[in-house]
């Protein structure tokens, strides 16, 4: 299941019936941009986090999944402990899971347990609400009580309905409301690593 953070493409008609032409779309960053944001990322989480093999990447399905082995990987090629990685779905979890007419696809949850005395960092691709990542915490107190959550995605744009932040920043984004974040990475989408802005369409 994609994170409700990234909106899906759609095409839309004007009055006359006919397809809108295509809202304007601006490149934010592309893979050596991207890269360099998850190494900064990294090194944010060692200096945070000295004791690297209490942690754990629990990335959020799909691509917060990817973002998670690149960081850990990141971190082992700095010589630093390995860490950890883990899947956790919120697909449950999450608070409108009651309203939607379609069933969410629900990926099985998988961390390395006991979670006490583990600093658990819930990995995403764009935060955007922070619905999902109260979902995800929701999750991750199924499975036990860490010693603490942190929270990292490759962008932030913004527009919280929920007291919370995110500790790890690739980018910060600031966007509209109407806006869309299109994110795409190669392991996962089979297109080349980048990140574009798709502007509010005006009717």
């Amino acid at each position: 299941m994609r994170s409700r953070e990234v909106a899906k493409e759609h095409v839309t008609k004007n009055q006359h019936n006919r397809p809108s032409p295509p809202p304007a779309t601006l490149p934010v960053m592309d893979g050596e941009a991207i890269n360099r944001a998850l190494r900064r990322i990294a090194h944010e989480i060692i200096e945070r986090n000295p004791e690297s093999a209490s942690v754990v990447l629990a990335g959020i399905p799909s691509r917060g999944v990817e973002i998670a082995h690149r960081i850990a990987s990141i971190i082992a090629s700095l010589g630093k402990t390995p860490v950890e990685t883990g899947i956790i779905d919120v697909s449950m979890h999450r608070d409108d899971v009651g309203k939607r007419a379609d069933l969410p696809r629900v990926q099985a949850s998988k961390l390395p347990l006991p979670l006490e005395n583990k600093t658990i960092i819930i990995v995403d691709d764009v935060f955007f609400t922070g619905r999902t990542a109260r979902a995800a915490m929701d999750a991750i107190s199924s499975f036990g009580r860490p010693g603490r959550i942190q929270l990292a995605a490759l962008i932030d744009r913004g527009h919280r309905e929920l007291p919370i932040r995110v500790d790890f920043v690739g980018k910060n984004l600031p966007t509209a409301p109407g806006e869309r974040v299109r994110l795409r990475l190669e392991n996962v989408d089979g297109e080349p690593d980048a990140v574009w802005l798709v502007k509010e369409e005006k009717v």
